[in-house]
């Protein structure tokens, strides 16, 4: 197959044509929902129009689907914390409840502290979750966690740290 060149609009609009029907057909298999696989085939052209860079491509399906991947361990995140989120406000009193602009706002911030600690070790992780979420001194995550408070103290650092990076990257 000849390497195909897609920079400009144009060239977009051909990979679309080629490949968009078959995308769309590959995420409603993988995602089992029609409406959510047109939205992710669509994200997925956005962001290679985004991309503004010449991409030489010898097998486009492949280079899709890596972006289409991506997207859809998003998604699936995402869903995942809404379903965690709606099942703990199911639990409180209907008056209690958040306004949907609040709960729409709490869904998209725990997603991105989602997206934002999934590069840490799991240990780290759960040292900064103890922390920051459950509200317990170090002292108290090196018990609930088998290892010492200077442990504990590096965990806090190193997760810290890539918080600052993602954040300012």
């Amino acid at each position: 197959m000849q390497p195909a060149q897609f920079a400009d609009p144009d060239c977009v609009d051909k990979l679309y044509t080629h490949h968009h029907s078959w995308l769309q057909g590959w995420l409603r298999k993988k995602l089992g929902s029609t409406s959510d696989a047109a939205d992710l085939a669509h994200d997925v052209f956005l962001r290679v129009l985004a991309s503004r860079r010449t991409i030489e491509l010898r097998e486009p399906r492949a280079y899709l689907t890596t972006i289409a991947h991506g997207l859809m361990v998003n998604h699936v995140r995402r869903r995942e914390i809404e379903r965690a989120y709606l099942q703990t406000l199911a639990q409180l009193p209907e008056p209690q409840w958040p306004s949907a602009e609040t709960m729409a706002i709490l869904v998209e911030t725990l997603t991105a502290i989602g997206t934002m600690l999934d590069g840490l070790p799991p240990r780290v992780r759960e040292a900064f979750l103890l922390s920051q979420f459950d509200g317990l001194s170090y002292a108290q995550i090196a018990d609930q966690m088998a290892t010492s408070v200077n442990m504990v103290q590096k965990y806090m650092v190193r997760a810290m740290q890539h918080c600052y990076l993602a954040l300012h990257a």
